[in-house]
């Protein structure tokens, strides 16, 4: 499914993948920009180079992190390096405790001290997590401060209560014990397995056995709370991997809603200006012109044809602007023929000259089709309006991962921007709303691009 006219230089040869425009430099092109917010700026939804959710793990097999043996030893002596400090930290923030309670009525030296302990217990937390996650390699989101919501003391105050009741931190100090309760335990066997190997190696001729047991029996130990602190570690530690999954596709929920609703209302908007401002008073028109020529047509017949006239011309009129305003609203070619046959019609409708180059090896859904589409329209049509542009060029791909993927570019003045309702709003909430992304580069002077990339499964 083709449809092509000749592109100038700077566009894909026949058959070859599309190569994006190079990203125009940050003082001379202003950008819009707005994407789903649990994806990196400038990914597309579905990209391949992207991890689908949080916690996917892109490790090649054979890896360091996929060999058993080398993570069974890189536990053991995690948990021995945590089993030699893990009791002294946790002693220290137990004394700071009880010295911060204590002096709690001195002067409000206790709460500096207390202030203190929590910003201790945060980054005992934030060290467990990055100290877990990298054990593991787990996907685990950084445990970050909780933000300020306002300026002043009093905004910090309640940042700082928050802080120490937040439950992620609060699971990672709880891992930490654990992982330092196991250490000093590691440590305790390690401990007997050497005195069992020098044991077993002075008496090797005659009481060797016991010896051979005891080492086997701590050496197993070992193994078993190195496969136990991760089975622990990835349940406590791990959960935050679960949890910003449901957050952050609640997030990508609410964003495409919010899209949606956005869409509807400045499509309803423009539905309203459209008939308020275009067919309303050329109906009414109609009317008058029909009720004059009613009146004047026993006593001037001639003057009442005209009128008549008028008014059939006028009729006219007003049904192509309900057909074009339908047209906005609806593109049955869209369903019947395809995007491809949408583009060609809509460039041929188009007062500015349009290269079209539509390379589509199948249909993509029509909620994907019907976003890139208008997206597409509202671009031609600002091109007519306001750009002074003498040419457009519209390129459409489907991309690596699933993505349709369409580009515009008129050779206008440019300068376009994103206002509250206007039509380029209404495109990148519409796209949104379809799990898409946009991108609109129009420094002063010239060119305006925008970019699309809808997943076709939308």
């Amino acid at each position: 499914m083709t449809s092509q006219t000749s592109l100038p230089q700077g566009q894909p040869a026949p058959g070859q993948p599309p190569v994006p425009p190079a990203p125009a430099p940050q003082a001379a092109a202003p950008q819009a920009t707005q994407q789903l917010p649990h994806l990196p700026a400038g990914a597309a939804p579905g990209d391949p180079a992207q991890p689908a959710v949080p916690g996917a793990s892109a490790r090649a097999e054979g890896s360091p992190a996929r060999r058993p043996p080398l993570r069974i030893v890189m536990t053991i002596l995690h948990l021995a390096a945590v089993g030699v400090v893990g009791f002294t930290v946790i002693g220290l923030l137990f004394g700071a405790l009880g010295t911060g309670l204590g002096l709690l009525l001195v002067l409000g030296i206790g709460a500096v001290v207390l202030v203190g302990l929590v910003y201790a217990l945060f980054g005992i937390a934030w060290f467990e997590t990055h100290r877990v996650s990298g054990l593991y390699h787990l996907e685990t989101p950084a445990l970050r401060w909780t933000p300020q919501a306002g300026q002043g003391f009093k905004a910090w105050l309640r940042a700082l209560g928050r802080q120490s009741v937040d439950g992620r931190m609060w699971r990672a100090l709880a891992n930490f014990g654990i992982a330092s309760l196991m250490g000093v335990a590691v440590l305790g066997l390690a401990q007997g397995f050497v005195h069992s190997v020098i044991s077993m190696f002075r008496t090797f001729t005659v009481w060797w056995q016991p010896g051979l047991l005891s080492a086997l029996l701590c050496a197993v130990g070992i193994v078993g709370l190195a496969l136990l602190h991760r089975l622990i570690s990835v349940a406590i530690v791990g959960a935050d991997v679960k949890e910003e999954q449901l957050n952050a596709q609640v997030r990508t929920s609410t964003a495409q809603r919010e899209g949606a609703v956005r869409a509807a209302d400045v499509e309803r908007t423009r539905i309203e200006r459209d008939l308020h401002d275009g067919v309303q008073p050329r109906l009414v028109s109609v009317g008058m012109t029909l009720g004059l020529a009613q009146q004047k047509i026993d006593t001037d017949p001639e003057a009442a044809k005209a009128l008549v006239a008028e008014a059939h011309t006028s009729t006219k009129a007003a049904i192509t602007e309900l057909r074009q305003l339908a047209r906005g609203i609806y593109a049955s070619v869209l369903d019947d023929r395809g995007l491809d046959a949408a583009l060609s019609a809509l460039a041929a409708r188009s007062h500015v000259p349009v290269l079209l180059d539509v390379r589509l090896p199948s249909r993509c859904s029509r909620t994907a089709e019907a976003a890139v589409y208008f997206a597409i329209a509202e671009s031609l049509t600002n091109a007519a309006k306001h750009s002074r542009a003498s040419e457009c060029r519209v390129v459409v791909r489907v991309r690596e991962g699933g993505i349709l993927w369409a580009r515009v570019e008129d050779n206008g003045v440019g300068g376009a921007s994103v206002l509250p309702g206007g039509g380029i709003d209404g495109v990148m909430n519409r796209v949104l709303a379809a799990g898409g992304t946009t991108r609109l580069d129009s420094p002063q002077g010239g060119p305006t691009t925008l970019e699309v990339s809808v997943p076709c499964a939308s």
